[in-house]
């Protein structure tokens, strides 16, 4: 056989094996780049464009980076409200996480109506999804009524400074979030654990070691990849959270006619720049720590 038969039996023989696969991932494929990948490179060439909508379309005037350097230069609001949101959002993202690891090492326990309780802390992440959550925070239901009642900003000014008062504040004021926020976080803790052999818990039981013990030996370094997966997708699911100030900040942009679309699409990547610098660090740092204790993905 030659080598141009050769090739083209190479070629029939991966079209055959790879086709039907390629053929089911068509429609995801066709589905991606129109809604996504299409509207994406719009939004970051809009960004470096001042658009006008006029009675012909869309009218685009050239700026390079000037709507860029706008956000942090002229805009009073928007650099205030991402460092003070991320401020927030860097403190909460561990305390949902370690919330959800304590509640699902609980909920993993064998006692009666474990069921139920795995259902009832679940139940938030269906509820108070996008206009529901909106509505309820609106309502007023999402407040903690104590934080007024007891008057404690002075107190907490007192303790961690004036300059950190606001952010301490704003997560109390975010404790309910802590709840709801939380439940599928503790639903891939708890299948996470499912993972670890009940052998190797008895046999550190049958050593003399205790439960605590067996926690920070066993079921935490067992559960690093897990505590990785729940931390990027905290942060993705707060940094879209629908009362976002910085995300409503970029959508009044939109609608203003001496900023427009090209300005807001300039606010939308600087956050969306800051958000991928977050993954990557927690990514790396996980990454790391999961190399170091021999732990494998």
């Amino acid at each position: 056989m030659d080598i141009k038969s050769r090739k083209r039996a190479e070629l029939k023989y991966h079209a055959s094996r790879y086709g039907i696969g390629l053929l089911f991932m068509l429609p995801w494929s066709i589905g991606f780049i129109l809604f996504v990948l299409i509207p994406v490179c719009w939004s970051l060439f809009m960004s470096f464009n001042k658009v006008q909508i006029g009675v012909g379309g869309f009218k685009y005037e050239w700026l390079g980076l000037r709507n860029f350097r706008d956000a942090f230069l002229k805009d009073n609001i928007f650099p205030v409200e991402l460092i003070t949101y991320f401020q927030q959002m860097l403190l909460m993202i561990p305390i949902i996480v370690l919330f959800a690891l304590l509640i699902a090492v609980m909920l993993n326990q064998n006692f009666p109506g474990r069921f139920i309780f795995r259902a009832l802390f679940f139940l938030p992440v269906i509820f108070a999804t996008g206009q529901v959550l909106s509505e309820l925070f609106l309502q007023g239901v999402g407040d903690v009524p104590f934080l007024a009642q007891y008057n404690l900003e002075p107190l907490v000014q007192q303790y961690v400074g004036p300059q950190f008062t606001e952010t301490i504040m704003g997560i109390l004021e975010r404790a309910v979030l802590i709840l709801w926020y939380s439940g599928v976080q503790i639903l891939i803790f708890i299948a996470g654990f499912q993972t670890i052999s009940p052998s190797v818990y008895e046999a550190v039981r049958m050593d003399g070691a205790t439960p605590w013990d067996s926690f920070w030996k066993i079921t935490l370094p067992a559960s690093m990849p897990f505590i990785s997966l729940n931390m990027l997708y905290t942060i993705i699911d707060l940094f879209t959270f629908p009362l976002n100030p910085v995300l409503a900040h970029i959508k009044d942009n939109m609608f203003k006619p001496d900023t427009g679309y090209g300005y807001a699409s300039a606010l939308a990547w600087i956050y969306f720049a800051f958000i991928f610098l977050l993954i990557a660090i927690v990514l790396g740092i996980f990454g790391r720590k999961m190399k170091r204790g021999g732990v494998r993905r």
